[in-house]
């Protein structure tokens, strides 16, 4: 058997020995799949029931576990292949004809118990954030995906073996089976790379910016432009209505009135001014941030009590709870400033935009801070800055570290943080001991506080100063703990005492674990508010911590909690 034959124990009859009378031929299955590969596939299928970050459905838990059983039987071929490349034989010994039916039966009752302690671990989770379980056939749905997914996707590696198998039999005529097989694979790999790099990530990107832009230039009728000289958009703005895209328009017209203003404070409010530039609006970033900048000076941005910078995810969203809490807090003497700098959306942007978004971040922060720097010290208006998901991570970007963001601004908040902020990383790795993960204490809580829950803004029982910087982040935010790190080494927020809403029975599982994770973070904002990636009513606790506006009351922040609205 050529070393490049990796899809069987056993060596084909192509290897060059006649079958004997004494050595029946093999049954179809063991002639098509190998024991090892089964075996280890059954294991990471099992595996990938256990609990995760967030519930699931029949579907997505059977795409995890299908994806998870096809990974465990390449590496079960693999690890045989490797086995015995290392002692240069030519086969492997081929199971025993009783083993394969023991599998089976292995298998089904080990599938069997798998999905009952699903179901157990299910209504668990499901139970910790308050939705509703799953009803009796969810759970057999779930294990009919997984074994049809592996199915197909063992399939297709096997055609690709096939083909490794062919080309290598080709070059064995005139080289060495060993440099064959080494030169196919590394030519197969190569080629695959270039024509992901080349042609299809190329042309689907093509296609996706194609097809998200069509979206973001769809205009609301029941959406116009607004009135108001102080929108963008608007009468004398310098960017049109049509230039902002989808969410900038509904940014822009969103947010409370003057008389719901007027009405929950008490006293007469001011109308609220919102600027905005779309990806539209100008040539390149930078020069978006600057006509951003200059919207913002024109309808009186810097007259304001507060101006805030909003960073936003891939498609310009800005968390919509987070901006009109802010503007009821100032009764509407604010002004939030804002621009696009993709069409994609956020878990796309996350992968392929992420250095548009740290440039817009930090463009747009300069142009304004800017500006306000040209103002008296004692006239200038309070500054801050927040974002949620990809946008913490280019709200960030101007700052890179603590000191620098308390230095420049009276405050930021920032929900829902990515693995890749470059400032949440660095205060994370270095909280002070004896705090968790998933809620740690930096530098005695002196500026910087964590709170997955409102009560968590008083920890620890310290002083704390200004300026104030707060992080949202849940135990359950798969955006947040998601990590290529999960692959194969255990993270902190699952070997440490975890949060609240995670499941006492999750625990790591190389490759599983990863799988999960990232299964969970298509369905991040399924959940109520308070778990997930689901950041509502405890954003009012942020603002009121951060910027604790004069005259704020805690009940005033409760009642607030009661009207903002969830992020469409």
């Amino acid at each position: 058997m050529s070393e490049a034959e990796v899809a069987t124990d056993e060596p084909p009859a192509a290897a060059g020995q006649p079958e004997t009378a004494a050595e029946p031929k093999p049954d179809w299955w063991q002639r098509r799949y190998t024991f090892t590969g089964t075996a280890v596939g059954l294991v990471f299928l099992w595996l990938s029931l256990t609990p995760s970050l967030l519930p699931r459905g029949p579907l997505f838990q059977g795409l995890v576990s299908g994806g998870a059983g096809a990974i465990g039987y390449a590496l079960g071929v693999f690890g045989v292949w490797l086995v015995r490349f290392m002692l240069s034989r030519p086969s492997s010994p081929r199971p025993p004809r009783w083993a394969w039916p023991i599998l089976v039966v292995v298998g089904l009752i080990g599938l069997v118990f798998a999905v009952y302690f699903f179901h157990v671990w299910q209504d668990q989770v499901r139970d910790l954030m308050g939705v509703p379980r799953l009803t009796w056939y969810n759970y057999p749905q779930a294990a009919i995906i997984g074994v049809v997914v592996l199915f197909i996707l063992v399939e297709i590696g096997q055609l690709i073996g096939k083909l490794i198998r062919f080309l290598v039999r080709q070059l064995n005529r005139v080289a060495p089976p060993r440099v064959s097989s080494v030169v196919v694979v590394a030519l197969l790999l190569g080629l695959t790379i270039a024509l992901l790099n080349g042609v299809i990530i190329r042309g689907t990107m093509s296609f996706l910016n194609s097809s998200f832009s069509a979206v973001n230039d769809e205009l609301d009728p029941d959406n116009p432009a607004p009135i108001t000289p102080l929108r963008s958009g608007g009468p004398g703005s310098l960017v049109s209505w049509d230039s902002l895209g989808h969410q900038g328009r509904v940014f822009v017209a969103g947010g409370p009135t003057v008389e719901q203003l007027t009405k929950f404070n008490g006293t007469p409010a001011t109308e609220p001014i919102r600027a905005y530039a779309g990806k539209n609006s100008a040539d390149d970033i930078k020069a978006t941030a600057e006509l951003a900048a200059r919207e913002l000076e024109r309808a009186g941005g810097f007259d304001r009590k507060v101006i805030a910078v909003a960073t936003t995810t891939g498609t310009g969203w800005i968390n919509e709870a987070e901006a009109s809490a802010l503007e009821y807090m100032y009764d509407g003497d604010t002004a939030i400033v804002s621009m696009q700098y993709s069409f994609l959306p956020s878990w796309l942007s996350f992968l392929v935009d992420k250095e548009n978004a740290r440039q817009a971040g930090q463009a747009l922060f300069e142009a304004v801070d800017e500006r306000l720097r040209a103002i008296p010290e004692a006239q200038r208006p309070k500054i801050v800055v927040f974002g949620e998901s990809l946008g913490s991570f280019g709200g960030e970007a101007p700052f890179l570290s603590p000191n620098n963001i308390i230095a420049r601004t009276n405050g930021a908040l920032f929900s829902g943080p990515t693995f890749n902020n470059t400032m949440w990383d660095d205060v994370t790795v270095n909280r002070d001991a004896g705090s968790p993960m998933w809620l740690p204490i930096y530098d005695q809580g002196a500026n910087i506080r964590f709170a997955a829950r409102p009560d968590n803004l008083g920890r620890p029982d310290q002083r704390w100063g200004n300026p104030r910087i707060v992080y949202l982040q849940h135990a359950s935010d798969p955006i947040t703990w998601w990590n290529p790190d999960l692959l194969f080494a255990e993270p902190d927020w699952l070997r440490e005492p975890r949060g609240y809403d995670v499941s006492p029975d999750m625990n790591w599982i190389p490759i599983v674990t990863f799988l999960q994770v990232s299964a969970d973070m298509a369905v991040a904002i399924d959940v109520p508010d308070g778990h997930g990636h689901r950041y509502v009513r405890d954003v009012v606790n942020g603002w009121a911590a951060v910027l604790q506006p004069p005259g704020w009351t805690p009940d005033k922040t409760e009642r607030l909690r009661g009207i903002v609205q969830a992020p469409e």
